[in-house]
């Protein structure tokens, strides 16, 4: 049997992949929380560890097999027109403490869910080569250097040849146990709250005519166990998107569409919105770990209302 940690198990990508690993007999689970209600999960310790203490993240590191870094400071287009800088200092002291700690008690495997926001706005699906940092969208600019110095920090540490790394660059991730309130939500789990609970009209921020490449949950699951069961190499960095974009105007209306309501749309000019279409390419991850997206668009709005519904209170 392997120790496995999950690092910010009480988030969003975090509470999935402990619900997945913890059915699966191989494993030992460690899950870490800071602030956030726990379940009680079979096969599952929970410790409440600051991430950004380098003795406890050291001590919890010990005797572990494989790392998931699933904890970070989130959240939607709000604050980050209003208030970028908390994406940045907190996400790049966890993540170099983490890093060094798993590097010090020679943890096999390291897994670090990076983003796409070091992409510039495209109509074409990009690889991961494809970006530079002067062209890097002006909101973005700090998440995504935070981002960028993490990913050249688990290739350092790849090199030393002890830990195998894997850096994921995943796009818009949604469904069960997302953030559905809508001062911290993204905008996939903010329009879920919106749709849900109104009964004549739903506000839209801005026209609407950005895109956004959408990911069901699962399929991320499924990436990171390809990734921990055919990663040969210490270290990759691939992409991992549905590869196919909607615009937030389509988006909304399949939600509400698939809610079963008969909701007017409002546009809401004064609101924060980021008018950005970032489309990545998937063929690495394809062509190296044979991972493809199962869940179409349709399907996960439908599954990520029926879980709405059954859990919202």
């Amino acid at each position: 049997m392997k120790t496995l940690l999950i690092c910010g198990a009480s988030g969003f990508i975090g509470k999935n992949l402990l619900i997945n690993f913890s059915k699966k007999k191989k494993y030992n689970i460690i899950a870490t929380y800071f602030k956030s209600k726990i379940d009680k999960i079979p096969n599952v310790k929970w410790i409440k560890v600051d991430l950004r203490d380098e003795q406890l993240v050291s001590k919890i590191t010990k005797n572990v097999d494989i790392v998931i870094q699933a904890a970070a400071t989130t959240s939607g287009s709000k604050d980050i027109v209003n208030q970028p800088h908390i994406h940045v200092t907190d996400n790049a002291l966890m993540n170099s403490i983490i890093l060094r700690a798993c590097h010090k008690n020679k943890i096999d495997h390291f897994i670090f869910f990076s983003c796409t926001t070091m992409y510039p706005s495209t109509k074409k699906n990009l690889k991961e080569h494809q970006y530079k940092e002067s062209k890097i969208l002006k909101n973005y600019f700090g998440i995504a250097h935070t981002k960028l110095y993490i990913e050249k920090m688990c290739e350092f540490f790849a090199n030393l040849k002890i830990t195998k790394h894997t850096v994921i660059r995943h796009s818009n991730i949604y469904g069960p146990f997302d953030k559905f309130d809508l001062n911290k939500s993204h905008f996939f789990g903010a329009t879920i709250t919106k749709v849900m609970t109104s009964s004549n009209e739903i506000n839209v921020w801005g026209e609407g005519m950005e895109k956004r490449d959408l990911l069901y949950i699962s399929d991320l699951v499924r990436f990171v166990e390809l990734s921990l069961l055919k990663q040969k190499e210490f270290f990759k960095l691939y992409n991992c998107s549905y590869e196919k974009a909607y615009s937030v105007l389509d988006i909304v209306k399949k939600i509400i569409l698939a809610s079963n309501k008969n909701l007017k749309i409002k546009h809401d000019l004064t609101k924060p919105n980021l008018n950005i279409n970032i489309l990545v390419d998937s063929s690495k991850a394809k062509k190296e770990l044979g991972w493809y997206p199962k869940v179409n668009i349709d399907k996960g709005i439908k599954a990520t209302i029926e879980w709405w519904k059954a859990n919202s209170r």
